[in-house]
């Protein structure tokens, strides 16, 4: 087996470990209460949510092991140019390795290719370190929510136009 960080495609064989970084991930920033993704229907069949047009997830896998995983879809409740970088988590092994940056850049990649002008996303003011991660790559903060994603949980919002060239 390889010990190279792989970066691909969800199948559904990776359902049940995207759930399960999920669950892990997001209680350690407070996320598990009410109105966060945690909750989303589509945490429990990730493969099949993401296997629609304009839908994209991937993992990033470890010796066969899933460590970490993040998505593009439509924005719910948003105009048809506007997707949302979703349920981006990473094992605490996983981190610090650049894969957030490698799995982010790919993701914007998809969205650009399904035809979407702009990403949005939701985070919280304990996530930090992605914050950073956005703000480098040319998100920019925005104050209040778009879209009706129902992550009323949320207290940070950030968007990019996908037609200008990430930073470095």
């Amino acid at each position: 087996m390889s010990t190279e960080w792989i970066l691909r495609p969800i199948e559904p064989k990776d359902d049940a470990a995207v759930a399960a970084i999920i669950r892990a991930v997001m209680p350690e920033f407070g996320a598990s209460g009410p109105g966060f993704a945690i909750h989303d229907a589509e945490v429990e069949t990730m493969s099949a949510s993401y296997s629609r047009p304009r839908h994209g997830y991937f993992v990033v896998e470890r010796e066969g092991r899933v460590v970490g995983g993040g998505g593009i879809a439509p924005l719910a409740g948003g105009a048809p140019s506007v997707c949302e970088l979703r349920k981006m988590y990473f094992l605490r092994e996983a981190r610090g390795h650049g894969l957030g940056e490698k799995l982010l850049r790919r993701c914007l990649a998809f969205a650009k290719e399904a035809g979407y002008q702009l990403c949005y996303l939701e985070t919280l003011t304990g996530m930090a370190q992605a914050q950073k991660l956005y703000e480098r790559l040319g998100f920019s903060r925005i104050p209040q929510a778009m879209g009706s994603t129902g992550h009323f949980g949320c207290n940070r919002f950030y968007t990019l136009e996908l037609s200008k060239p990430l930073s470095a």
